[in-house]
């Protein structure tokens, strides 16, 4: 039986929410349903998001581009072709969710607008808020115009185009990374007395 959930993603999806659900049950505490719930939630989903979006940022860099070099090349359309595509996938889709579920965070208690505008004591979560909006800018408007053209999804003209796109792409892709970790202790730091 256990096998076979592990075997496919939704089902193993299905039984994280499903011992969530039991693990909630036998903890026994009673859950009252109210806003103070509702933005809880939003901010599990928030973390839960951005998990996948900065999981697979590193991925990306950490695993992905190093790795390229050495596989042979005969292998590395199954790079180009599937797993990069599907992986840009859920990484722009994946930074899209963090910041809407991010802002409703904020809206859900009542500091979004101090937070945006860097109004004290929420100065340490609007910086992380700024950089990540500056990081989802990149994936939506750099990262992926130019993956889309280095993978071959969109033809270009010029025969220098690839190159070229798949080198900007990957610049910006390491300014992300190195934006990812101020904005990661930020957002840690405004509940935790970090800054």
């Amino acid at each position: 039986m256990m096998m076979k959930i592990v075997q496919s993603l939704l089902y193993t999806v299905i039984a994280g929410l499903v011992l969530l659900v039991l693990i909630l049950l036998v903890a026994h505490q009673p859950t009252k349903i109210d806003h103070a719930w509702g933005a809880f939630f939003i901010r599990w989903l928030h973390v839960l998001c951005g998990v996948m979006w900065v999981g697979l940022l590193w991925y990306f860099n950490f695993v992905q581009m190093p790795s390229m070099p050495k596989i042979p090349d005969e292998q590395k359309p199954a790079i180009s072709k599937v797993i990069a595509p599907t992986a840009l996938f859920w990484f722009r889709y994946a930074a899209l969710a963090t910041v809407v579920t991010g802002l409703l965070v904020a809206s859900m208690n009542g500091y979004l607008t101090k937070a945006l505008s860097l109004q004290v004591p929420y100065v340490a979560i609007g910086i992380g808020m700024w950089i990540a909006l500056v990081m989802a800018f990149n994936v939506w408007f750099i990262i992926w115009p130019n993956q889309k053209i280095a993978l071959g999804i969109v033809t270009v003209d010029q025969a220098d185009a690839k190159p070229k796109a798949a080198r900007t792409a990957m610049i910006i892709s390491r300014l992300n990374t190195m934006l990812s970790i101020p904005m990661l202790y930020m957002m840690v730091a405004q509940q935790n007395g970090g800054l």
